[in-house]
């Protein structure tokens, strides 16, 4: 007998992947002179809701919750999404722990569709009771605190927590005991990695500095990365050739930008081939990643109508659609 737990998920994935933004929508969006305009058309749609009405950021917060709202009511484990949702947990703890150790406040920072939300993330963070939190985290948690009270560096607080995540989203994959996940999760901390080396690179740091903030994984090896980005942009192009991520070498060449859209490519790319799955959580990866690609664009979009760039310029920043 096949893998029937996922055949119903799949069924309500596949009914709703018809309402995911075509090119076609997405040119319509750009076409519109103002981002109201903008706005309207996708709330004809049915984004947002009646408690969202006209407000960008409310519609694009309820499109996610959406989202999740959907994968919780059909998967059969929602254990297996660890990995897109440890990125939201661990980014909710540099938030809290930043709002603790230097008293400032930032509303609107925290993430409320994950394990540990922000009110209770302060609460954690505030009677530093780290031992409340999941996985790697307490060790973390406590160390980054400890960092950022006494030296004031919030960057090195970042760059521990968010190794950390990458870690953490590696080690969910593995755990999962899904092929497709554990390769989407090792495909998110190498392109990390990657990124790491090509700012580490133009900002001139040291191999301590990113040997602090590479995780290791299957698809690039730190030590090579970091070898390469301390000899020039080139050298990190020509590590890259050798890997599976030969096609970024080209992209980096190009620009940044150039370099950022292949990335998210790149993911997209290695879940289309599960869009013909019935009996694998693959579709619902997909949908989740397709849905998040969506909501980025949109995003993209009404941003840069907001702010009056010409459309070449939102252009180029938009990632290839799933559809």
């Amino acid at each position: 007998m096949g893998n029937t737990k996922y055949t119903y998920a799949v069924a309500r994935i596949r009914a709703l992947e018809t309402s995911l933004l075509t090119d076609a929508v997405i040119e319509q969006l750009l076409a519109c002179p103002t981002a109201e305009q903008a706005l309207q058309l996708l709330i004809e749609k049915g984004w947002g809701d009646a408690a969202a009405a006209n407000d960008t950021d409310a519609v694009l917060n309820r499109e996610e919750e959406k989202t999740w709202q959907v994968i919780r009511d059909v998967a059969p484990d929602m254990r297996v999404f660890d990995v897109l949702s440890y990125p939201k947990l661990y980014h909710n703890l540099k938030a809290a722990i930043k709002e603790v150790c230097t008293e400032v406040k930032n509303p609107h920072i925290f993430y409320d569709d994950c394990a540990i939300p922000g009110e209770e993330m302060m609460k954690i963070v505030e009677s530093k009771d780290f031992a409340r939190l999941p996985g790697n985290m307490p060790g973390v948690a406590q160390e980054a605190f400890e960092t950022l009270l006494h030296t004031r560096d919030g960057q090195l607080c970042d760059i521990m927590i968010d190794k950390a995540a990458l870690e953490a989203v590696r080690d969910a994959g593995q755990r999962s005991g899904e092929p497709i996940i554990a390769d989407y999760a090792d495909t998110t901390v190498a392109i990390a990695d990657i990124k790491i080396a090509v700012r580490s690179q133009k900002t001139g740091k040291s191999s301590d500095f990113m040997r602090s903030a590479m995780a290791e994984c299957q698809g690039v090896s730190v030590e090579q990365l970091i070898r390469a980005a301390l000899a020039g942009s080139d050298e990190i192009a020509q590590y890259l050739e050798g890997t599976s991520y030969a096609a970024g070498a080209e992209a980096l060449k190009e620009s940044p930008s150039a370099f950022e859209r292949w990335c998210d490519n790149q993911m997209i790319e290695t879940l289309k081939s599960q869009k013909y799955e019935t009996f694998s959580v693959g579709p619902l990866l997909g949908y989740l990643i397709a849905r998040e690609n969506e909501i980025k664009t949109v995003r993209i979009i009404l941003t840069g109508k907001q702010n009056g760039f010409p459309d070449d310029a939102i252009r180029e920043r938009i990632r290839e659609m799933y559809v």
